[in-house]
């Protein structure tokens, strides 16, 4: 099989979700499928002290949450599947926004009780800014759920998306019976036998809709809702249209309850036959297509301590094009510095091999001794050029830190640097204070405990944090050539600080100060985001 061909059969993915809608789960279902595991770690079966294959950090396996990206990758039907599971966590959703930026397509995994909710929204408005295809799994039918018609009238009330059904649920009132496939018309029936949390993979299936044996199978009332539905949906739903599917315009819907392990693998066929392969990106210097025979990508996420024992360091890049060759030497578009891309890794959550081939639309992981930094861009060829830059967002909470005992500076230092160029929290100093007093900024409070327990956990140091009044950081720049940020009139208030670049930001405690520092201050403007393009 040729490079052309290899580009072709890549399917690369993010799941997105509001906590609890069922993510995890159903990418552990995803992989089961795909034989990448053999028994799903499902999250209701913890008392069994199984945990998700996607939920690696400790930290993770204690809370029963997701708070970092996780990617996974396995084979299936003739494709080469990489998913990227993100935090569902609002605390953690700048790690999602970059992870995002790595996808070419995305899940939306909806709790067919509760709808669209606030996290799915913020989410989905970032992969809608992106153009990617939206595909919408509708979980938990197998309990209560809203009608079926409800369920797409917010899609597109709320979100603003049409969407198409591909399956159709029977059953909506803790009654679930199965879904109707429109295109095959098959009924594929739930089994409430199968209880064992979707261990093994079950499915039973009739001819069609007007087959006799549905009189016996389903109850009566179920029979002639979905034959209405069914008729209601043909004569005045949306059509697949596979061009606004694509342009992100359209989202198709399947219904199923990933605990059980209903409709997943049905779910799976069908994403795999519409979704796009790896996309073109843009750049500094024109596009980037998949196809074009130089490797390049770019750094989208940075892990420390993936492997406690080995204390290492990796770095996620995403290839967006060409083929990566073994012991290949690339150009680190920031620094002008050359790098050998030795032993490259492929994922299942924190589980990793080594890989000697990998084409555009993959995710590896490079051992890297601080080299890289997220947003980097890295080329095979002579060509200068950098990808799409990533955003770095203002974080909303403010903590001081240090180390409780002074005489773990130097693991306090290294720990805090570390999980900065992660991206899991921001890191900022005062000008002309002592180095061992930090403040630390995060978009969600939670971080701060993620932070607390990996410093102790990781680098064995316990800190003391006291919070911050602040709740608004905004990068200070000025057009004026040589400017000195501490020229700046700011409120008793509000506090100069420098990121890890050393470029001046200010926190603020409300709007209003934000709002009196830009009247005070003509030759400075205040920015609500960074941008890692250097």
């Amino acid at each position: 099989m040729n490079s052309v061909d290899e580009i072709k059969r890549r399917r690369t993915f993010a799941i997105i979700s509001h906590p609890d809608a069922g993510k995890t789960t159903i990418t552990e279902k995803l992989l089961l499928y795909g034989g990448a595991i053999h028994q799903a770690g499902s999250v209701k079966a913890r008392k069994a002290a199984r945990h998700a294959t996607s939920d690696w950090m400790e930290i993770e396996k204690k809370r029963g949450i997701s708070v970092t990206s996780s990617v996974m990758q396995f084979e299936y039907d003739g494709c080469h599947i990489n998913i990227l599971d993100t935090p569902g966590h609002q605390d953690f959703s700048e790690d999602t926004y970059r992870t995002l930026c790595a996808a070419d397509s995305a899940v939306m995994v909806l709790d067919g009780a509760k709808g669209v909710e606030t996290q799915t929204i913020k989410l989905f408005q970032v992969c809608r800014r992106r153009g990617i295809p939206i595909f919408t799994f509708i979980n938990k039918m197998d309990r209560a759920a809203k009608n079926p018609f409800d369920l797409m009238d917010e899609l597109e009330k709320v979100l603003g998306i049409r969407s198409v059904p591909i399956n159709w649920p029977i059953g909506t009132d803790g009654d679930f019976e199965g879904v109707y496939e429109r295109e095959s018309r098959n009924v594929l029936l739930f089994d409430r036998e199968n209880n064992d949390h979707g261990a093994s993979m079950v499915t039973q299936s009739v001819s069609g809709i007007d087959d006799p044996k549905l009189d016996e199978m389903l109850m009566t009332g179920h029979l002639e809702t979905l034959r209405n539905d069914i008729e209601l949906l043909d004569m005045a739903g949306d059509e697949l249209d596979m061009d606004k599917v694509l342009k992100g315009e359209l989202t198709p819907v399947f219904f199923g309850s990933a605990i059980t392990n209903f409709g997943v693998e049905p779910f799976l066929q069908h994403f795999l036959k519409m979704s796009p392969g790896p996309a073109p990106h843009n750049t500094t210097d024109g596009v980037v297509e998949p196809e074009d025979s130089m490797f390049s990508g770019f750094v989208f996420k940075i892990q420390a301590n993936m492997d406690p024992s080995h204390r290492d360091r990796m770095a996620f890049i995403r290839i967006c094009s060409g083929q990566y060759e073994k012991n290949m030497t690339v150009n680190l578009m920031r620094t002008g510095k050359k790098i050998t891309l030795a032993q490259p890794q492929q994922f299942m959550a924190q589980d990793r091999a080594i890989t000697e081939e990998a084409y555009a639309g993959d995710i590896i992981g490079i051992f890297d001794p601080g080299n890289f930094r997220i947003g980097d861009t890295i080329i095979s060829s002579n060509r200068k050029f950098e990808f799409d830059p990533i955003p770095v967002f203002a974080p909303e909470n403010f903590a001081r830190v240090e180390p409780k005992d002074s005489m773990k500076r130097k693991q306090f230092l290294k720990g805090i640097e570390q999980l900065s160029q992660e991206g899991a929290v921001q890191l900022y100093k005062q000008p002309n204070i002592g180095t061992e007093t930090y403040v630390m900024g995060v978009v969600g409070i939670l971080q701060f405990d993620v932070l607390e327990y990996r410093l102790k956990s990781e680098y064995n140091v316990d800190i003391v944090r006291t919070a911050l009044p602040y709740r608004l950081a905004r990068w200070a720049k000025s057009d004026v050539e040589g400017f000195d940020p501490k020229e700046m009139t700011l409120t008793s208030t509000s506090l100069l600080v420098l990121d890890r670049d050393d470029e001046p930001v200010v926190l603020f405690e409300s709007e209003w100060a934000v709002d009196w520092a830009i009247d005070h201050n003509e030759k400075f403007k205040l920015s609500f985001e960074n941008i890692n393009s250097k």
